[in-house]
């Protein structure tokens, strides 16, 4: 589900984008694992596994990301921040904001392989970026990985490089993470898009009290081969094994930094997200001019499962805004 939303409360413009499978639905995947693609080449400071990853898309994705640097807390410690920069920043119209596309719990920007060029076809500016804690930045000097400092991230990246109000994306619980920084910066957020939205469970609840010893047990499960294959299989309807073990492969990849563990422990320890009680500041039902929009025949990633689809009800719903905003200017314009 997809809900589409504007910055200010009760006014048009959000949108719930939500995916659903029937029993007798099946998945054929349309993006099946191939040969690597050739000339293309990793960054550096990307763990030496991007090589074994065959998906084309995920290598050309991996290709452009990049480290920013970022200054966050009150000592300016610099952090080298990973996203994949948009190719060009005057793609958008004047009156189209920036995509920032955020990533679920435990993942990566490489959630928007599939996604992410298709945006960038219909002419939008996306930024896909790597929540802290998670994906591809130099954290060797860890930071608090709580939700004080993801959110204080996020926006030091958005004030640094972006600096103008932006569509905020979130899928699962990027959605909670999307709500929770625009209600705390409401001048950097002009519009919500949250995907199948995690947004009702309450924290992490009592995996924050687990002793450090049994915390890092299950981070250490949350990173095994077998755990990630099983997730696919729920997420997923259908997937051939070869497809499997690649998207398994692209789903860990950023497990393989020696920071993972810890910084994952440091935010399951902190208590987590919990928006519920920021709802009625943005979704009202919640949202009552919010947009809804269903996926039929879809799992829990609707972005790596039909990128079509969410990148056109993407695009239709920046237009909508964009023609709102232009009827309301010509209006404005009349009276005067």
């Amino acid at each position: 589900m997809l809900l589409f939303a504007t910055n200010a409360v009760a006014t048009p413009g959000t949108a719930i984008v939500s995916s659903w499978r029937t029993n007798n639905a099946h998945f054929h995947p349309r993006f099946s694992v191939s040969s690597a693609v050739e000339g293309l080449g990793f960054p550096a400071f990307l763990p030496k596994e991007v090589e074994n990853i065959k998906d084309p898309s995920a290598r050309k994705l991996a290709s452009r990301i990049q480290r920013l640097p970022v200054t966050v807390g009150p000592s300016g410690d610099c952090i080298m921040s990973s996203c994949v920069k948009p190719l060009s920043s005057t793609q958008s119209t004047p009156t189209t904001s920036p995509l920032v596309l955020l990533h679920g719990f435990d993942s990566s920007c490489l959630e928007w392989r599939y996604t992410l060029p298709r945006l960038e076809e219909a002419g939008l500016e996306a930024w896909a970026v790597d929540v802290l804690g998670w994906g591809f930045s130099d954290l060797e000097k860890l930071p608090p990985c709580n939700v004080q400092t993801k959110r204080e991230h996020l926006y030091q990246l958005w004030k640094t490089y972006i600096r103008k109000p932006v569509i905020l994306v979130g899928p699962s619980l990027g959605a909670a993470i999307a709500i929770d920084f625009a209600v705390q910066y409401p001048e950097a957020v002009e519009k919500l898009v949250l995907i199948d939205a995690s947004v009702y469970v309450e924290g992490t609840g009592s995996m924050a009290t687990l002793p450090k010893a049994v915390a890092y047990a299950g981070v250490s499960l949350l990173k095994s081969v077998m755990l990630r294959l099983f997730v696919n299989v729920l997420a997923f309807e259908k997937l051939p094994l070869s497809t499997s073990i690649d998207w398994m492969n692209i789903g860990r990849l950023h497990c393989m930094y020696d920071w993972w563990a810890d910084a994952t422990v440091t935010f399951m320890s902190s208590g987590g997200y919990d928006v519920a009680c920021l709802i009625p500041k943005r979704l009202h039902c919640e949202l009552p001019n919010a947009i809804i929009r269903q996926i039929p025949n879809c799992g829990h990633i609707p972005h790596v499962e039909k990128p079509d689809s969410v990148a056109r009800l993407i695009k239709e719903f920046v237009q909508d805004q964009e023609d709102c905003s232009r009827k309301e200017a010509q209006l404005v314009s009349s009276l005067q």
